[in-house]
């Protein structure tokens, strides 16, 4: 096969080397790509939302399957725009129709989903501008933290978790006002669930479903989860709660009637569904009365594409061939298709710019990744800066605020750890920050 995935992340470096692997693929382009995606595939200077150029590439090269990575294509139609094209309408697309990106597209939307289907989710509320006293009003039947998402696409950076009364009030205004632009226009504000997360991933053709590795990703910039929300520090999989009663628990409750909500609903669905998960904390009255504690899966939100950094652990524990398992997608034959998973665990830990995830340079020299043993680099901010003087070849060099993610297997946890960790210390850039309390929760 022929692919094309698009993107330009960590992410996608890790789903290229994880394609690059199969004996399926006879070629692998991605556009646009980054500095490691090239060491995998061939990187073609399109942009992914740009389905004209994509048209054209396709047709030139002969692709047999179009692979999405980030939302941003998907929410803006690219499945529905090769459906009802003539010339491209025989090129699978692994992800959802634009009906379906609406899953991660529109917070409400996904809010109403998980409601209509009886999918555990927190106690919410939407409004807009022209309901801001109603929503301060709800905003006074919740007990803190008190939980603001923008309705629409930001970047991971949409949710704010607020501590006061009045520091949620001030929050909801100014998301309403146009903090994150037209995608707070309108706000969701829901109950705080108390718990640890996870993220489960799921591929499905529209009517069986596969469950790929689990993991657990960190968000905050400061260690022990404190600081901004990042697009993602690191992650860990497996994760030690997701049991396998707890998984049929999620699958049962969560992904079964996702999957069936879906259909039901009349909308196409072909590729990953992200499973933003807690292990949420319940109090109830146990035998003779006593109040008691239980811990049960709910639903913080859906996304319409794999996670990120999650994928650069999920992807090294995926052991069956994802070629094969995007094939049974697009043809309606996952269910036939085999799904194992690597034993050992894997760990991810993001090197970011200095000043990230608020302003930061780019374009500083990066070393020591020659130095690097024991671990599996995965590109997300990086590119090639033309040769310096009195040099012959180009220099890598940062290019975004998560430069790379640094993954290692393990025979647990703390293993696969140390390795990312003594080799995140051997790569050298200007104002590099990583997290060094990744998986110290678990």
């Amino acid at each position: 096969m022929r692919i094309l995935l698009l993107g330009s992340g960590g992410r996608e470096h890790a789903l290229a080397w994880k394609i690059a692997q199969s004996p399926k693929c006879e070629k692998l382009y991605i556009a646009p790509g980054n500095a490691g995606t090239k060491e995998v595939g061939e990187n073609i200077n399109i942009k992914v939302n740009d389905f004209d150029d994509i048209k054209d590439f396709c047709l030139e090269k002969g692709v047999t399957m179009v692979v999405v990575g980030p939302e941003d294509p998907l929410v803006n139609g690219i499945y529905d725009f090769f459906k009802d094209d003539a010339q491209l309408k025989d090129i699978p697309v692994i992800g959802p129709s634009k009906k379906g990106a609406v899953l991660e597209g529109s917070k409400d939307f996904a809010k109403g989903f998980m409601q209509r289907h009886g999918i555990p989710t927190a106690r919410y509320q939407t409004f807009d501008g022209e309901h801001l006293q109603e929503g301060l009003d709800f905003l006074e039947t919740l007990e803190p933290p008190y939980v603001l998402k923008a309705d629409g696409l930001c970047a991971g950076k949409g949710v704010l978790i607020l501590p006061t009364l009045e520091e949620a009030k001030k929050e909801f205004k100014e998301m309403l006002g146009g903090m994150f632009g037209k995608a707070s226009s309108r706000v969701v504000i829901e109950e705080f669930l108390d718990g640890i997360e996870c993220s489960v991933f799921v591929l499905t053709d529209g009517n069986s479903y596969k469950i790929l590795p689990e993991a657990k990703d960190y968000k905050r910039i400061g260690e022990g989860d404190t600081g901004l929300n990042t697009g993602g520090m690191g992650s860990v999989s497996p994760v030690p709660f997701a049991t396998k009663d707890w998984m049929k628990k999620v699958e049962e409750r969560i992904i079964r009637p996702t999957v069936e909500g879906l259909k039901e609903e009349g909308i196409d669905y072909k590729g990953f569904i992200f499973f933003g998960l807690i292990n949420a904390r319940n109090k109830g009255q146990g035998a003779g009365g006593k109040e008691q504690e239980t811990r049960e899966p709910k639903v913080i939100e859906y996304n319409v594409r794999m996670g990120d950094p999650e994928t650069e652990t999920v992807m090294l524990r995926l052991k069956s061939d994802l070629v094969d398992l995007f094939e049974g997608v697009a043809t309606g034959t996952l269910a036939e298709r085999k799904v194992e998973f690597d034993e050992r665990a894997a760990v991810c830990v993001m090197l970011v710019s200095g000043g990230y995830p608020g302003s930061y340079e780019k374009g500083f020299h990066i070393t020591g990744i020659e130095d690097v043993w024991g671990s599996t680099l995965f590109h997300a901010g990086t590119a090639f800066a033309p040769p310096s003087e009195g040099t012959e070849e180009a220099q890598l060099v940062t290019n975004g605020g998560r430069v790379l993610a640094v993954s290692s297997y393990g025979k647990d946890k703390e293993e696969a750890l140390e390795k990312s960790f003594a080799n995140a210390k051997l790569i050298k850039f200007q104002g590099k920050n990583f997290r060094r309390d990744i998986g110290a929760d678990l």
